[in-house]
Parts: C-alpha cells; structure tokens; sequence
C-alpha cells in the first residue's frame, strides 16, 4: 500500500489500514512515497508490487489509468494556509513576496498548489516555491494539503503563533474545479480556551480516495471497503455520520465491487465467515461453478436415460416373447415343443429376477400375463 510522506496524513491511515487488516490475517507492507502522484505511478506500473494506494481527487483521469479503479472516497483534505500570527496573510493574494511550500515532487499537495497560484497570477510573485513534507512545511509555518486529523494540523491549529488564512473565494474555486467542496474550520475548535482560530475559517477541500489495481481480488476489496466502513463512517469535521466512505468515483470509475459494496453491503460469504474461510470458499465456487454448469444438463438428462434403458430391457424381453410366438406358430401340427417351453421357463426367470423398480411394475405385470397365455398356447399344442 503506498501511502505519503513521512508526518503526513496519509503516512498515518496506512498504519490504521495495515492493523485493521492484519487482524484478519493479511499482511500489508506500507510504501512511503511523495504523495498522491507518485502514488499513482507506481499503482500504474505492475511490477512496483503496489497494489492500493490513497489518492487525493483530480489527480489523474481514467484516460490516464485504465487498469486502475477507485473502492470511493474517504474523507475531505482542506488545503490549509498557515503563517506566522504577526504576518498578515487575510487572502493568497498577500503571499506576494513569501516563501511558500508547495509540496514536495509527486504529491498532489504541489500539484493542485502550483494550479491555485498560476489561476491568481502569483507562480512568479512569490519569494520561493519549497518543497517540504507536510512536516517539515509544518516547522516552516507554510501550505499543507492535509486531514483534519494529520499531525501537523492538530499541531498548527492550535498554536497561538500561527494564524490559518481564509480562502474568501472558495466557491469560485469550487466552480473551476469540480474535484473541491468548500468547508467551514470553525472558531475556537484548535483550542477553546485560546479561541483559536478567533474566528470561522472557510477553506476548499479535495476527496481522498482509495485506488486500486483492476485485478486486486475481490475479497480484498472488500476487506478493503468494509475496513474503510469502520474507519470513516463516524462523524468527522466537515462532515456527518454516515458521509464517508462514499461511492463516488471523482477521478476512476468505482470497481465493481465497490458498486456491489455501497449498493447492498458485503456479500454472504464475506458477511458470515472469518475472511480466510470466505476467500477460500470463493475459491472452490469459483472452480465449482464450471464444473456445475457442465453436470447439470446431464443430472437433468438421466432420469430420461434410465427410463429409456428400462423400457429398452422390457421391450427386449417382449421380443423374446414375440420371437417364441412366431415358432410356436411355426410348429403347430404337433411338433415336440420341449424346447420352446424351455426357453420360455427361462424367459419367465428374467422376468422375474428381483431388482425391477416399483415404476415398472405394470409392464412387467402385463409382461407375466403375456407369458403364461403364451404358455397355455403351448400347452393346447
């Protein structure tokens, strides 16, 4: 699972994500990388071993990544401004002139920043562009793309030193890119007694997501899911309970496990069995199924089969009747007819051999009656 710089948001989740599904028996190996586009690269490339990764919304399209599919989004990532209390920063306007942290190469922090200041004509008015971790941008006082929940976030807003910029024309940036929400960081929530923020901060937002490869088996994607239904459906920040995770696909169409998932919940095997037994009962159904659908239309066909062939039996039987009449017939005129009482004795004993299904019953009664009239023939000759 590639997950995010070290300090980040993200870094944190996959260490949630690699305990969850360690309880049920599977490993996850955590890859640390730059953040949501490197994230992607390697989700990309089959041989890098990566198999899900946290993604942040508008950093790629299904154009882009057809072998790639989203399990939803998880939560929302304001884009935090922070600076120092005695710097007045009321809008991005005023960052003319300051050093500003973009996000490090291959996070999608540096590419939606890079965006925001090129739409206000600022890419060539700032001091510098840096590079930092949402750790080190921490230390620095300078942009984070991060949840609520990150470490760095919990420790800035709460700081008296650092003052959290308000975004006045969030819902402009809202209409141009259809990927953010607009979101409220309310006064006083980073520390009440120091009414800090002193005042609601409005913020936009983009949707983390869950991505994985197209192949990923559905059992883990929905070990996926299910975790990410215990993680994230509680109430949040910026949202209610129940909101996250969502089947919304912002940049990658949703797996169809995803759509099975948010439409009617886990399947029956996952719902009702540990997720070993259900993989591996998945597993027999899956070579059960084939094997099924070749043997049902002959299970369908063998009841007329084994009519045919008993019917077959006693019509054979009545041939050899048939075949006796024929030389009775042949003989009359008092020719000895020992031997065609013989063969009748022993045709009489097959008929009368235990065995003969109840159904038959009938025929073989009228079978019997055939054969003594036959033999009364006999015996007037």
């Amino acid at each position: 699972m590639a997950t995010g710089p070290e300090g980040s948001g993200y870094e944190e989740i996959g260490r949630q994500y690699q305990s969850a599904l360690e309880r049920a028996g599977v490993q996850v190996r955590l890859i640390a990388t730059a953040g949501s586009l490197e994230n992607l690269r390697l989700l990309s490339d089959p041989g890098s071993g990566v198999n899900v990764a946290l993604v942040q919304g508008g950093s790629i399209s299904a154009r882009e990544a057809p072998e790639l599919e989203s399990l939803g989004t998880l939560f929302y990532e304001p884009l935090w401004i922070f600076h120092r209390s005695d710097l007045k920063v009321a809008t991005t306007d005023d960052l003319r002139g300051l050093k500003v942290s973009i996000g490090p190469l291959g996070s999608g922090t540096r590419m939606l920043s890079l965006d925001v200041l090129k739409r206000n004509g600022l890419d060539q008015q700032v001091s510098e562009l840096l590079a930092l971790t949402p750790q080190a941008a921490a230390d620095n006082l300078l942009t984070i793309l991060a949840s609520w929940d990150a470490p760095a976030v919990q420790r800035l807003i709460s700081d008296e030193r650092v003052a959290l910029t308000n975004v006045r024309r969030a819902d402009a940036y809202v209409a141009l890119y259809p990927f953010l929400s607009k979101v409220t960081v309310p006064a006083g929530v980073g520390d009440l007694g120091k009414h800090l923020p002193p005042s609601d901060v409005t913020l936009f937002a983009t949707k983390a997501s869950l991505v994985v490869r197209r192949e990923l088996h559905p059992a883990i994607q929905y070990l996926l899911l299910n975790t990410a239904m215990r993680m994230y459906s509680g109430p949040g920040m910026f949202h209610r309970a129940g909101r996250f995770p969502a089947a919304e696909g912002i940049d990658l169409p949703l797996s169809d496990q995803a759509i099975q998932f948010y439409k009617s919940g886990l399947p029956f095997l996952q719902n009702n069995l540990p997720f070993w037994m259900a993989s591996l009962v998945g597993r027999l159904l899956v070579l059960l199924i084939p094997i099924v659908a070749v043997l049902y239309p002959m299970l369908r066909l063998l009841p007329e089969l084994y009519n045919w062939i008993m019917r077959s039996r006693i019509a054979r039987l009545y041939g050899e009747l048939r075949f006796l009449e024929d030389e009775i017939d042949a003989r009359a005129g008092g020719a000895s007819n020992v031997h065609l009482v013989a063969r009748l004795d022993q045709l009489e004993k097959k008929v009368n051999q235990p065995g003969m299904p109840a159904a038959y019953a009938s025929m073989m009664y009228l079978l019997r009656n055939h054969i003594a009239a036959v033999r009364d023939r006999l015996k007037a000759h």
